[in-house]
């Protein structure tokens, strides 16, 4: 056990307390243990207390905050006297449990969209959106693109089995899809767009559809936003339908739609978008600033600035209301917008050894996100540690990509082609 070494006479009387359900709940009574044991030698002691038949990892924390360091050098730091008994609350420990067989791509893996429980969205390199109902099960292949997507969303994906998705590319356009998830079969199905998006000049870096509602919003190189229809109306068809002809099929009819707003203040690319609320919309750019849009006037209502070219952008934890985001450096930021007065980061994790291509703060939790960076890695982090949780490391080149599935997976996807999903995260 961690317990051991030349402080090992020194004791502490503590008190395990959890919310967690049997058989994860041990008896409360006091109990002595060594004052340089660390959480891997308090996890061993709660295993010990519960008889469990296979040994689960635990976290720990006192008086709200994770202890990463040994017990005694956690007292110290933080002031806490070891002469009374500690009350110490375990949780399940925030990692995977199981690694799913990866799923091939011809290409990079971009984009990755995991807001359905039923299925996980990819966008790849090779111009092509993908379904996948499975690990390794692709159950729709979104074709048309004749540049690489960076960027795809579900649109009412908690609805029924039909659903919207739209996809964003480097030929500076969106497309949009109707899937019905719920054909089954062994053969994959093609699915061509019944809508393309036309207005960017330039590459569009990201899409986002609102959260309840049929809008989507869209970022670009050409340093603006634009906010979008998805539905197919009669006027659009008799005035901008063509007819296209797809590879040995009959002639079909696409629609055209444009713009209905435009949102203009970034001076260099809007590199990732985020849809919060109805009337709210925040992004990011490599003019190194985050901002709040007000969607009903598309006036900018909050900008926040880091010295540093932003790649993504989320906003999630307490009250759904702090915004985390990374890019050209190793180091995620998070900030609180309901602090006046100042625009530094709350918080800032330094644990990557590159680029942030991605973070995603956990649905229903005000403490837990992740990043995934170029270095390779995803890192699972609390707001109540400096530290990590978990680095998944699974992936072989950078990883470009990454999102939560289901509240207990991460899905992501990277440089190596390929689609990983993590899961058996425990999120208290």
């Amino acid at each position: 056990m961690d317990g051991e070494g030349e402080d090992a006479s020194k004791v502490i009387h503590v008190k395990f307390v959890t919310k967690l359900y049997p058989p994860f709940k041990a008896p409360v009574s006091s109990v002595v243990i060594p004052s340089n044991v660390t959480r891997l030698g308090l996890s061993s002691i709660v295993n010990s207390l519960l008889t469990l038949e296979k040994p689960e990892a635990f976290d720990f924390l006192i008086d709200g905050e994770l202890i990463r360091m040994s017990l005694e050098q956690f007292l110290l730091a933080k002031g806490i006297s070891a002469e009374r008994t500690l009350e110490i609350e375990y949780i399940r420990a925030v990692a995977p449990r199981k690694e799913e067989k990866p799923s091939l791509h011809d290409d990079w893996v971009s984009a990755v969209d995991g807001s359905s429980p039923r299925f996980i969205l990819t966008g790849c390199y090779d111009g092509l959106g993908r379904i996948w109902s499975s690990p390794g099960s692709c159950t729709h292949i979104l074709e048309g693109h004749t540049g690489a997507i960076s960027s795809v969303a579900s649109v009412n994906s908690q609805g029924g089995e039909s659903v919207t998705v739209a996809t964003a590319s480097k030929d500076r356009t969106l497309r949009l899809f109707k899937v019905d998830t719920a054909e089954s079969g062994d053969s994959t199905t093609r699915v061509r767009a019944y809508k393309i998006l036309r207005g960017h000049k330039a590459s569009v870096q990201s899409v986002v559809a609102e959260k309840h509602g049929s809008m989507v919003c869209s970022s670009s190189w050409d340093c603006t936003i634009n906010l979008w229809n998805t539905d197919e109306s009669e006027s659009e068809l008799s005035v901008s339908g063509k007819k296209r002809k797809g590879n040995n099929q009959a002639e079909e009819a696409q629609l055209e739609g444009e713009a209905v707003t435009t949102f203009v203040g970034h001076t260099q690319c809007v590199s990732s978008v985020v849809w919060p609320e109805e009337d709210v919309i925040y992004s990011c750019s490599w003019d190194h600033s985050v901002r709040r849009w007000d969607v009903p006037t598309g006036k900018d209502t909050l900008n926040l600035y880091c010295g540093k070219a932003l790649n993504t952008v989320d906003v999630g934890g307490e009250g759904s209301a702090l915004v985390a985001g990374g890019g050209s450096d190793p180091v995620l930021r998070v900030w609180d917008p309901r602090k006046p007065g100042t625009s530094a980061p709350v918080f800032q994790f330094s644990s990557h050894s590159s680029w942030i291509s991605a973070c995603k703060w956990h649905e229903s939790s005000w403490f837990h996100l992740l990043s995934a960076s170029y270095d390779g890695k995803i890192m699972l982090w609390d707001l109540r540690t400096a530290w990590p949780l978990s680095v998944i490391d699974t992936h072989k080149d950078k990883v470009l990509c990454a999102d939560w599935w289901k509240g207990d997976s991460v899905v992501s996807g990277g440089a190596d082609s390929n689609l990983r999903i993590s899961s058996g995260i425990s999120i208290s």
